[in-house]
């Protein structure tokens, strides 16, 4: 079973570093991008001195948020690829690593803020990802996921089709299931939102 999971992460990583040199044009970029005003608009409310980017992809909100000197960013993706691709969009004050949300490169607490955008459904192992957020914010510290949402039975049959995806899709999530899963790794003051008619957003404040 868990080698299976592994072969999740695989196909992510095959798929992204595949596609890094024109995901923005992709149906899944421009998905992703559908998310961006959202998400740095919940950002700039938070006002964050750090802030990680996981799953950052080709580095489009770092590369927003880099045009400012308040905020150290740092970002991490499972695709070699993908980062180079965020190299060159973001400048050097920008912290880019090859890595795995299982394992963040990072000491605990170091971080006010953490975002992952339509990165989260492609986790095997989602507990163990919320765990690692968990670890490496600060007191009090935020998250802020945006991920595919599509309302039941649609979501349940995309499920069961993510079970033969080549692409590393893990599970799409229901409203629910998402609330409970950052509850259940630490999170607090959750709140859930539908941006579009197949995307959410939901933030919280580790538990600590």
């Amino acid at each position: 079973m868990e080698s299976n999971k592994e072969i999740y992460k695989e196909n992510s990583k095959k798929t992204f570093d595949y596609q890094a040199e024109i995901y923005d044009q992709t149906y899944y970029g421009k998905h992703a991008g559908n998310l961006y005003d959202v998400i740095v608009q919940k950002i700039e409310k938070l006002n964050p001195n750090s802030l990680l980017d996981v799953g950052c992809g080709t580095g489009n909100i770092l590369s927003i948020l880099c045009k400012s000197d308040k905020i150290n960013l740092f970002g991490i993706d499972l695709s070699e690829v993908m980062i180079v691709e965020a190299k060159k969009k973001t400048n050097s004050k920008v912290e880019l690593k090859v890595g795995d949300s299982e394992q963040l490169p990072w000491r605990d607490g170091n971080f006010e803020c953490i975002i992952c955008t339509d990165s989260f459904h492609h986790y095997p192992r989602p507990e163990k990802v919320l765990l690692e957020m968990a670890r490496v914010l600060k007191l009090n510290g935020k998250i802020i996921i945006g991920d595919p949402w599509a309302l039941d039975p649609l979501r349940q049959i995309i499920n069961i089709f993510c079970k033969f995806s080549k692409a590393g899709d893990y599970r799409i999530y229901s409203k629910k299931e998402i609330k409970e899963l950052l509850l259940k790794c630490g999170f607090k003051n959750i709140v859930w939102e539908k941006v579009n008619r197949n995307s959410f957003v939901i933030t919280g404040e580790v538990n600590k």
